[in-house]
C-alpha cells in the first residue's frame, strides 16, 4: 500500500528563504491534505538489497513560525513507499545530480517523481533551448575561445553563462575581450554559453510557470540598481506583468514539448521579448513570489494536476 508520504530530495531546510522558496511552498500545500513530508539530502540517497533507501527526516512546515520547520522524525526510509517525490535541490548538474537520477530511474514507475528522473537527465538547461534559437539572442554553446573572440568582435558586448549552475551564480558581461578570463572560465565549466547582451535587462526579464503542458503565470524581475542580473536571490525587484502575444506564443510551443519530454513543472525566461535559454526543469522556482503577488496559489494546481 502506497502512504501519503511526499519525499522532498533538495538542500537542508535551513539553508532555505521561506519567503521565496518553492520547495517549502508546495510542500506547505500538501500537508494541508494530510500528507507525511520526509526531507533528504542527495548525498544520502542509496540502493541497498534492491531497494532505494534515503536517509533523512520527517518535517513539518509552518510559515507562522519564525522557525519555519519542525523535524519530526529522522530515519531511513524506503522510497517506494511514498506517493511522490520531488526532486528539488539546486544545480550544478554535476555527476551527484545524474547519479541521484540513475538511481530513482528504478522507482519512476511505481512513484510519481517530479519532475521525471530520466527527463531532467535528458533535458539540458540551457543546450535544450538550441531548438529554439530562433527565439533567442544570438547565442553560442562552445570552449573554442576563438570562437568566442569572434562572436565578441560581433556583438561588442557578451554575456558569458556556465551550462549547469543557476540563480545567476558565475555570469559575466564582457565589454572588452579579456584572455585569461575566458580561459579560466572554459577551464572551470568545459563548455559555456555566449550570448549577445540585451541592454533592456534593465526594465526586467519574465519568467513564466508552465505546469503540464500548460503556461499557469508569470513575473518580471528587475535587476538592482547598476546590476544585469535579474535572479531575486542577487537582489532583483519582482513584479506582476503580463506576456505579449510573441511570448505567450512561445511558451505554448515550449509547453507543449516538455510535456512530450514528461515534464511536468518547468520555468523559463525572456528578456525584451526574447528567449533567454534558461529552461528550468530541475528546480524550477517563484511560485511563492507569485501567490504574494498575485494571490494566485499554483501549488494547487500542481497537485490537482498530479491528482493528490
Amino acid at each position: 500500500m502506497i502512504n501519503k508520504i511526499v519525499a522532498i530530495q533538495g538542500n537542508h531546510p535551513s539553508k532555505l528563504n521561506p519567503n521565496t522558496d518553492t520547495s517549502i511552498f508546495l510542500a506547505n500545500e500538501i500537508q494541508g491534505k494530510k500528507y507525511k513530508i520526509f526531507y533528504y539530502h542527495p548525498k544520502n540517497l542509496s540502493v541497498v538489497n534492491y531497494k532505494i533507501i534515503a536517509s533523512g527526516f520527517f518535517i513539518e512546515f509552518n510559515y507562522s513560525k519564525k522557525k519555519f520547520f519542525k523535524i519530526l522524525k529522522k530515519q531511513k526510509l524506503d522510497l517506494q513507499k511514498c506517493k511522490f517525490i520531488l526532486i528539488r535541490q539546486d544545480p550544478p548538474f554535476n555527476l551527484e545530480y545524474i547519479s541521484t537520477t540513475y538511481i530513482l530511474d528504478n522507482i519512476k514507475h511505481k512513484v510519481k517523481i517530479i519532475n521525471n528522473p530520466t527527463s531532467i537527465r535528458n533535458v539540458s538547461e540551457k543546450l535544450y533551448s538550441t531548438k529554439y534559437k530562433r527565439f533567442m539572442p544570438s547565442t553560442i554553446f562552445t570552449q573554442n575561445i576563438d570562437e568566442i573572440k569572434y562572436f565578441f568582435k560581433k556583438h561588442k558586448k557578451v554575456i558569458l553563462k556556465p551550462i549547469h549552475s543557476f540563480g545567476g551564480n558565475d555570469i559575466h558581461l564582457l565589454t572588452k575581450f579579456n584572455s585569461k578570463l575566458i580561459n579560466k572560465f572554459i577551464k572551470k565549466n568545459n563548455h559555456i554559453m555566449c550570448q549577445k547582451f540585451i541592454p533592456n535587462i534593465n526594465k526586467g526579464d519574465k519568467r513564466v510557470f508552465i505546469i503540464n503542458g500548460k503556461i499557469c503565470g508569470a513575473i518580471s524581475r528587475i535587476p538592482k540598481k547598476d546590476s544585469f542580473l535579474s535572479n531575486m536571490s542577487k537582489g532583483a525587484k519582482p513584479v506582476n506583468t503580463q506576456l505579449t502575444k510573441i511570448e505567450n506564443k512561445i511558451s505554448k510551443l515550449i509547453a507543449k514539448d516538455l510535456k512530450k519530454e514528461n515534464i511536468y513543472f518547468a520555468g523559463i525566461d525572456f528578456i525584451d521579448g526574447k528567449l533567454n535559454g534558461d529552461i528550468n526543469v530541475t528546480s524550477p522556482t517563484g511560485l511563492k513570489t507569485y501567490f504574494d503577488l498575485s494571490n494566485k496559489n499554483l501549488a494547487q494546481l500542481f497537485w490537482k494536476g498530479l491528482k493528490a
